[in-house]
């Protein structure tokens, strides 16, 4: 099944809403607070998750410059993936996804472990991420927005059919 209409189907899953550019500077603030609760942490585990925080804030504000709403974490990284990749490069969503999944690893299992060379990538590039994310959010001007929305509701449609 295709992830798009999968998450397009479900109650928390994707949808369009009003673009908003006040929900998306509120979203940076929260990952720059993540990125300072990252950077003053001691303990492995509540690093590797303000570090993925840090880095779904600054996609999620994306997602509200574009009036795309969504609580499925992975479903806002296949939007990203299907829908911004004139943004992101493919090195840039592999580390959001492989993020999602060390947050996850780290924080619901005690038996998993985040290897040290995904932990110390997480450290040092999610800072890079939270900027890259502020200069698309400067790149998306009206067309752009009213551009990626039709792509989505013709995939969600398309994909219905």
């Amino acid at each position: 099944m295709d992830r798009i209409k999968w998450c397009a189907g479900k109650k928390e899953g994707l949808s369009l809403v009003e673009p908003n550019s006040d929900l998306a500077n509120a979203y940076i603030r929260k990952a720059e607070e993540a990125l300072e609760s990252m950077q003053i942490n001691i303990i492995k585990d509540w690093k590797i998750s303000t570090a993925y925080y840090t880095i779904y804030f600054s996609l999620y504000a994306v997602l509200m410059k574009l009036g795309v709403k969504c609580e499925i974490h992975s479903c806002t990284i296949e939007f990203t993936k299907r829908f911004l990749k004139e943004y992101f490069e493919e090195i840039e969503l592999d580390f959001t996804e492989d993020s999602l999944k060390a947050r996850i690893d780290s924080q619901y299992y005690v038996d998993r472990t985040v290897p040290d060379e995904q932990y110390n990538n997480m450290i040092q590039k999610s800072p890079e991420f939270l900027v890259k994310c502020k200069s698309v959010l400067i790149k998306l001007n009206e067309k752009k927005v009213n551009e990626i929305r039709s792509k989505f509701q013709e995939e969600v449609i398309k994909r219905s059919n």
